[in-house]
């Protein structure tokens, strides 16, 4: 089986994977799913290895950089051995790698319920409707905002899902006059999560219903549990 440590350095680092069947890879796990709409499901996650955003919180920098090669049928055979219906493909940020679109189109056609995770900075338009579409719009507080492709929000249906990570209040109404302006919840489902030790999460709770917000609360599962342990 292909080494997928976190610190595995690819066998040709010069190989363009655009040009292959293969995609670069952090981690394959298998876990119960931490957010979104299929929380707590058994879920298979394919990490995918790099990112272009930076956000102040994120909790996944080790997968920005080195992991290895791996082509699409061979990550196909390793999720199998899982037996999970639920497939998440997550980062980093997953669309920077072009075949990440053929890897998810394979993972719709072998009968799996198929998540990605994406940071909404890169287009989705390509991405086959049957995966839900986990976009995260990133906050002032994520140093990230600017970002955020806006050109996405007409392009989300109701099989998709809009995440919000929030610092603070301001994170909280810049959120709020989001989903005003693009009528969010129209469109698909929206989710407020509290930033992992910087909100806490029963403040955001009681804002949310305070202003009868039309958006789940959403808590980190997989860190309830695991804390910060990778591969869980």
């Amino acid at each position: 089986m292909p080494d997928i440590s976190p610190n595995a350095a690819a066998s040709n680092p010069t190989m363009d994977n655009a040009t292959q069947d293969r995609l670069r890879l952090t981690e394959i796990f298998h876990s119960l799913q931490g957010e979104a709409r299929s929380v707590g499901w058994p879920t298979v996650f394919v990490r995918l290895t790099g990112c272009p955003l930076r956000c102040g919180y994120c909790d996944t920098a080790y997968a920005f950089h080195g992991g290895s090669w791996w082509e699409i049928d061979a990550i196909l055979d390793e999720v199998a051995k899982h037996g999970a219906r639920h497939v998440c493909v997550t980062g980093g940020e997953p669309l920077a790698q072009k075949r990440c679109i053929d890897l998810l189109k394979r993972l719709c056609d072998t009968g799996y319920e198929v998540s990605l995770e994406t940071s909404g900075a890169l287009g989705i338009g390509a991405v086959d409707l049957r995966v839900s579409r986990v976009m995260d719009l990133k906050t002032p507080g994520s140093g990230e905002q600017a970002r955020n492709l806006l050109e996405n929000i007409p392009l989300l249906t109701t099989r998709d899902q809009v995440k919000f990570v929030l610092c603070d209040r301001a994170d909280y109404e810049w959120a709020l006059s989001m989903l005003r302006e693009h009528d969010l919840p129209a469109r698909c489902d929206v989710l407020f999560s509290p930033s992992y030790g910087q909100l806490q999460s029963r403040e955001l709770a009681e804002w949310m219903l305070a202003d009868r917000v039309p958006a789940r609360f959403q808590l980190q599962l997989h860190k309830v549990l695991w804390g910060e342990e990778m591969g869980r």
